[in-house]
This record gives C-alpha cells, structure tokens and sequence, in this order.
C-alpha cells in the first residue's frame, strides 16, 4: 500500500472527523429544530452550536492521550493544539466577529450616494461563546469514547 494510503489506518484522525463531520450537522440539526429553517450554508459556515473545530481537537487529543498514554509528550502536544484551537474559536474569531458586526453597520449607513461598498458584508459568525466551545469538546470527547466502546 503506498504510504499516503495508510492514512486511512489513522483510527484516531478519523474518529477526529468522524466528530467534527458530526458536530457540524449538529448546527445544521439545531437550526432546523430551533430556528425553524433549513439552512444548507450551515453545512459549511464556522461559528454557532456546537464548535465543530473544538470536537475536532478534543477527539484528536482524547485519541492521542488513550493510544500513547496521557503522558506522552504527543498527549501534551495534542492538549496544546486544542486549547490553542479553542481559544482562538471563543476569543480572537469571537472578536473578529464582533468587528465585523461593527463595520457592516457603519458601511451600511455610510453606502449612500457617492460612498458605494463592493465588496460585499463582512462575515460576522466567525467565532464561538464559551459554551459553543465547550459543548463541542464534550462532543468531540463524547464521539471518540462512543467509537471507543463500539469498535
């Protein structure tokens, strides 16, 4: 089998996929239970309940840590990566979110007369709250210990 193949061997990147795949149709699910609207772009937009790239790392992390120990220095280095991740979803993307609320106010009420925006609105759902970031950790681990038990 050539190398990159193998790939597909990885139990613990898949299982990583398999709950960040998961956790985004899980906002699709919430929008269509909640909000009462079928949204497709939901599918594939970053922001909203639960954090998909948080049930990403922490099932990346939760793999690493059960296949090579919670000593490890690759646990260590997968915990890092996630809490980096996970910040940056509920602080810095928050906060880019926040401005580019901000900026699409102003640009609509400054695109009158000779004043024209081209480029479009800004998008604004970029980051997460703390509790969409939670929720999908908790997912994330949630979905590996289910493989876990089921494989």
């Amino acid at each position: 089998m050539p190398d990159f193949l193998q790939i597909t061997g990885n139990s613990v990147l898949i299982v990583a996929l398999v709950a960040c795949f998961s956790a985004q149709f899980l906002k699709f699910l919430v929008g269509v239970f909640i909000e009462k609207k079928v949204h497709l772009r939901t599918l594939f937009e970053t922001g909203g309940m639960p954090s998909s790239h948080s049930a990403f790392v922490a099932a990346m992390a939760a793999g690493v840590g059960t296949s090579l120990g919670w000593d490890s220095p690759e646990f260590a280095i997968a915990f890092v990566v996630a809490a980096i991740v996970m910040y940056d979803a509920a602080g810095v993307r928050q906060e880019a979110g926040k401005h580019a609320k901000v900026l699409n106010r102003i640009i609509d009420q400054r695109s009158t007369g000779d004043l024209i925006w081209e480029e479009g609105r800004l998008k604004e759902l970029l980051g997460h709250t703390s509790a969409q970031v939670f929720a999908g950790a908790v997912w994330g681990v949630a979905v590996f210990g289910l493989v876990k038990l089921v494989v």
